[in-house]
Protein backbone atom coordinates (compact mmCIF):
# COMPACT_ATOMS: atom_id res chain seq x y z
CA UNK A 1 0.00 0.00 0.00
CA UNK A 2 1.13 3.34 -0.45
CA UNK A 3 -1.47 5.42 1.10
CA UNK A 4 -0.22 8.47 3.05
CA UNK A 5 -2.27 10.45 5.53
CA UNK A 6 -1.63 13.74 7.15
CA UNK A 7 -2.06 13.27 11.30
CA UNK A 8 -4.01 16.00 13.43
CA UNK A 9 -0.25 17.79 13.90
CA UNK A 10 1.03 17.50 10.20
CA UNK A 11 2.59 14.19 10.80
CA UNK A 12 2.31 12.34 7.62
CA UNK A 13 1.58 8.83 8.52
CA UNK A 14 1.65 6.00 5.81
CA UNK A 15 -0.16 2.65 5.91
CA UNK A 16 3.06 0.50 6.36
CA UNK A 17 4.17 2.99 8.87
CA UNK A 18 0.62 2.40 10.85
CA UNK A 19 1.11 -1.32 10.54
CA UNK A 20 5.08 -0.78 12.21
CA UNK A 21 3.34 0.85 15.20
CA UNK A 22 1.28 -2.14 15.94
CA UNK A 23 1.61 -3.42 19.58
CA UNK A 24 2.20 -6.66 19.77
CA UNK A 25 -0.04 -9.18 21.65
CA UNK A 26 0.28 -12.24 23.88
CA UNK A 27 -0.75 -15.43 22.41
CA UNK A 28 -1.56 -17.93 24.96
CA UNK A 29 -2.21 -21.48 24.71
CA UNK A 30 -3.24 -23.99 26.51
CA UNK A 31 -4.48 -27.59 27.04
CA UNK A 32 -4.99 -30.41 29.12
CA UNK A 33 -1.99 -32.85 27.82
CA UNK A 34 -2.47 -35.12 24.77
CA UNK A 35 -4.23 -31.84 23.05
CA UNK A 36 -1.48 -31.40 21.02
CA UNK A 37 -0.80 -27.61 22.01
CA UNK A 38 3.13 -28.23 21.78
CA UNK A 39 3.23 -29.13 18.47
CA UNK A 40 0.81 -26.13 17.60
CA UNK A 41 3.11 -24.14 19.24
CA UNK A 42 6.03 -25.69 17.49
CA UNK A 43 4.17 -24.85 13.71
CA UNK A 44 3.69 -21.45 14.31
CA UNK A 45 7.19 -20.46 15.91
CA UNK A 46 8.15 -22.49 12.63
CA UNK A 47 5.72 -20.83 9.82
CA UNK A 48 4.68 -17.36 11.44
CA UNK A 49 6.57 -14.37 11.19
CA UNK A 50 7.05 -11.69 14.01
CA UNK A 51 5.92 -14.18 16.42
CA UNK A 52 8.81 -15.18 19.34
CA UNK A 53 7.95 -17.64 22.06
CA UNK A 54 8.68 -16.33 25.77
CA UNK A 55 11.83 -17.24 27.26
CA UNK A 56 10.83 -18.15 31.05
CA UNK A 57 13.24 -18.11 34.27
CA UNK A 58 13.49 -21.08 36.53
CA UNK A 59 15.79 -21.71 39.55
CA UNK A 60 15.72 -25.37 38.48
CA UNK A 61 19.48 -26.71 37.59
CA UNK A 62 20.63 -26.36 34.45
CA UNK A 63 20.63 -29.78 32.54
CA UNK A 64 23.89 -30.65 30.34
CA UNK A 65 21.49 -30.79 27.29
CA UNK A 66 20.09 -27.11 28.12
CA UNK A 67 21.02 -23.75 27.01
CA UNK A 68 21.26 -20.37 28.92
CA UNK A 69 19.08 -17.95 27.85
CA UNK A 70 17.53 -20.23 25.45
CA UNK A 71 15.67 -23.50 26.90
CA UNK A 72 15.72 -21.27 30.40
CA UNK A 73 17.14 -18.69 31.92
CA UNK A 74 18.49 -19.84 34.63
CA UNK A 75 19.05 -18.16 38.10
CA UNK A 76 19.42 -18.54 41.71
CA UNK A 77 16.25 -18.29 44.31
CA UNK A 78 17.37 -15.08 45.77
CA UNK A 79 17.21 -13.31 42.46
CA UNK A 80 13.80 -14.78 41.55
CA UNK A 81 12.72 -13.39 44.84
CA UNK A 82 14.15 -10.13 43.99
CA UNK A 83 12.36 -9.90 40.99
CA UNK A 84 9.19 -11.05 42.26
CA UNK A 85 9.59 -8.21 44.78
CA UNK A 86 9.98 -5.81 42.56
CA UNK A 87 7.01 -7.01 40.21
CA UNK A 88 9.71 -8.03 37.79
CA UNK A 89 7.68 -11.57 37.12
CA UNK A 90 4.19 -11.20 34.72
CA UNK A 91 2.98 -14.80 36.41
CA UNK A 92 5.29 -17.85 38.27
CA UNK A 93 4.58 -20.79 39.63
CA UNK A 94 6.36 -23.37 42.34
CA UNK A 95 6.83 -26.76 40.89
CA UNK A 96 8.51 -29.61 42.70
CA UNK A 97 10.56 -26.95 44.72
CA UNK A 98 11.37 -25.17 41.89
CA UNK A 99 9.91 -22.01 40.14
CA UNK A 100 9.54 -20.81 36.79
CA UNK A 101 8.38 -17.49 35.98
CA UNK A 102 7.56 -14.98 33.17
CA UNK A 103 10.02 -11.99 33.23
CA UNK A 104 8.42 -9.18 32.53
CA UNK A 105 10.77 -6.82 30.70
CA UNK A 106 12.00 -9.11 27.52
CA UNK A 107 8.12 -8.90 26.66
CA UNK A 108 7.27 -5.38 27.56
CA UNK A 109 10.00 -4.46 25.18
CA UNK A 110 8.70 -7.35 22.57
CA UNK A 111 5.21 -5.91 22.56
CA UNK A 112 6.59 -1.85 22.53
CA UNK A 113 8.29 -3.40 18.96
CA UNK A 114 5.22 -5.09 17.69
CA UNK A 115 6.82 -8.58 18.15
CA UNK A 116 3.77 -10.89 18.88
CA UNK A 117 4.73 -13.21 21.95
CA UNK A 118 3.97 -16.86 22.09
CA UNK A 119 3.36 -18.53 25.29
CA UNK A 120 3.12 -22.07 25.93
CA UNK A 121 1.55 -21.85 29.97
CA UNK A 122 -0.90 -23.72 31.99
CA UNK A 123 -4.49 -22.02 33.79
CA UNK A 124 -2.84 -20.43 36.74
CA UNK A 125 -0.20 -18.58 34.33
CA UNK A 126 -2.55 -17.84 32.23
CA UNK A 127 -4.98 -16.10 34.61
CA UNK A 128 -1.90 -14.24 36.42
CA UNK A 129 -1.31 -12.75 32.74
CA UNK A 130 -4.84 -11.83 32.87
CA UNK A 131 -4.19 -9.88 36.17
CA UNK A 132 -1.20 -7.89 34.49
CA UNK A 133 -1.69 -7.29 30.73
CA UNK A 134 -5.30 -8.28 30.00
CA UNK A 135 -5.28 -5.98 26.56
CA UNK A 136 -2.42 -7.73 24.96
CA UNK A 137 -3.40 -10.92 26.08
CA UNK A 138 -5.08 -13.46 23.05
CA UNK A 139 -6.05 -17.23 25.07
CA UNK A 140 -6.43 -20.10 22.76
CA UNK A 141 -7.46 -23.60 24.94
CA UNK A 142 -7.05 -26.37 22.65
CA UNK A 143 -9.11 -29.48 23.33
CA UNK A 144 -8.88 -32.86 21.89
CA UNK A 145 -11.85 -34.26 20.19
CA UNK A 146 -12.74 -36.37 22.79
CA UNK A 147 -10.96 -38.15 26.02
CA UNK A 148 -10.51 -41.52 24.22
CA UNK A 149 -8.34 -39.73 21.93
CA UNK A 150 -6.53 -37.60 24.59
CA UNK A 151 -5.70 -41.12 26.61
CA UNK A 152 -4.48 -42.40 23.48
CA UNK A 153 -2.13 -39.98 22.41
CA UNK A 154 -0.53 -39.83 25.85
CA UNK A 155 -0.39 -43.86 25.30
CA UNK A 156 0.94 -43.59 22.18
CA UNK A 157 4.05 -40.55 23.35
CA UNK A 158 5.28 -43.10 25.21
CA UNK A 159 7.04 -41.13 27.71
CA UNK A 160 4.77 -41.71 30.61
CA UNK A 161 3.93 -44.41 32.79
CA UNK A 162 0.53 -45.54 33.66
CA UNK A 163 0.70 -43.90 37.18
CA UNK A 164 1.55 -40.40 35.18
CA UNK A 165 -0.52 -40.70 32.37
CA UNK A 166 -3.77 -40.82 35.11
CA UNK A 167 -1.89 -37.97 36.84
CA UNK A 168 -2.62 -35.54 33.92
CA UNK A 169 -6.11 -37.09 32.89
CA UNK A 170 -6.97 -36.16 36.61
CA UNK A 171 -5.50 -33.16 36.02
CA UNK A 172 -7.21 -31.99 33.33
CA UNK A 173 -10.37 -32.57 34.49
CA UNK A 174 -9.59 -29.19 36.52
CA UNK A 175 -8.30 -27.39 33.62
CA UNK A 176 -11.25 -28.13 31.52
CA UNK A 177 -13.46 -26.68 33.94
CA UNK A 178 -11.95 -23.59 33.01
CA UNK A 179 -12.45 -23.41 28.56
CA UNK A 180 -14.90 -20.86 29.46
CA UNK A 181 -12.23 -18.07 30.59
CA UNK A 182 -10.09 -18.45 27.35
CA UNK A 183 -10.98 -15.88 24.47
CA UNK A 184 -11.27 -18.75 22.43
CA UNK A 185 -11.67 -22.72 21.60
CA UNK A 186 -9.94 -24.60 19.21
CA UNK A 187 -10.67 -28.42 19.15
CA UNK A 188 -7.47 -30.17 17.80
CA UNK A 189 -9.43 -33.49 15.85
CA UNK A 190 -7.46 -32.68 13.10
CA UNK A 191 -4.06 -31.00 13.56
CA UNK A 192 -4.02 -28.91 9.67
CA UNK A 193 -7.30 -27.86 11.03
CA UNK A 194 -6.05 -26.85 14.40
CA UNK A 195 -3.18 -25.15 12.98
CA UNK A 196 -4.96 -22.69 10.67
CA UNK A 197 -7.48 -21.78 13.35
CA UNK A 198 -5.05 -20.75 15.57
CA UNK A 199 -3.35 -18.68 13.02
CA UNK A 200 -6.48 -17.03 11.76
CA UNK A 201 -7.08 -16.34 14.85
CA UNK A 202 -3.56 -14.53 15.53
CA UNK A 203 -3.77 -12.85 11.85
CA UNK A 204 -6.94 -11.34 13.01
CA UNK A 205 -6.21 -10.29 16.56
CA UNK A 206 -3.33 -8.50 15.21
CA UNK A 207 -5.71 -5.97 13.34
CA UNK A 208 -7.79 -4.86 16.34
CA UNK A 209 -8.22 -1.29 16.63
CA UNK A 210 -6.79 -0.54 20.26
CA UNK A 211 -3.28 -2.61 19.03
CA UNK A 212 -2.77 -0.04 15.56
CA UNK A 213 -2.68 3.45 17.78
CA UNK A 214 -1.55 4.79 14.16
CA UNK A 215 -4.58 3.98 11.86
CA UNK A 216 -6.55 6.75 13.50
CA UNK A 217 -4.34 9.27 12.01
CA UNK A 218 -4.08 7.20 8.64
CA UNK A 219 -7.44 6.93 8.41
CA UNK A 220 -8.67 11.20 9.73
CA UNK A 221 -5.64 11.84 7.12
CA UNK A 222 -7.69 9.76 4.44
CA UNK A 223 -11.00 11.31 5.42
CA UNK A 224 -9.95 14.96 4.85
CA UNK A 225 -8.24 14.51 1.49
CA UNK A 226 -11.01 12.72 0.22
CA UNK A 227 -13.06 15.99 1.64
CA UNK A 228 -10.56 18.62 0.11
CA UNK A 229 -10.69 16.62 -3.18
CA UNK A 230 -14.91 16.84 -3.08
CA UNK A 231 -14.64 20.39 -2.13
CA UNK A 232 -12.57 21.21 -4.97
CA UNK A 233 -14.70 18.77 -7.11
CA UNK A 234 -11.65 17.10 -7.49
CA UNK A 235 -12.88 13.58 -9.02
Amino acid sequence: MSETATAPSGTSVSAEEADKHRRGLMLVLSSPSGAGKSTIARLLLEKEDNLSLSISVTTRPRRSSEVDGVHYHFIDKARFEQMKAHDELLEWAEVHGNYYATPRGPVETSLDNGQDVLFDIDIQGTFQLYDKMRDDVVSIFILPPSIAEMKSRLRRRAEDTDDVILRRLKTAVGEMRHWSKYDYVVVNDDLERAYDSVRAILRAERHKQHRSPAIAPLIDGMVRDLQSELDGSGI
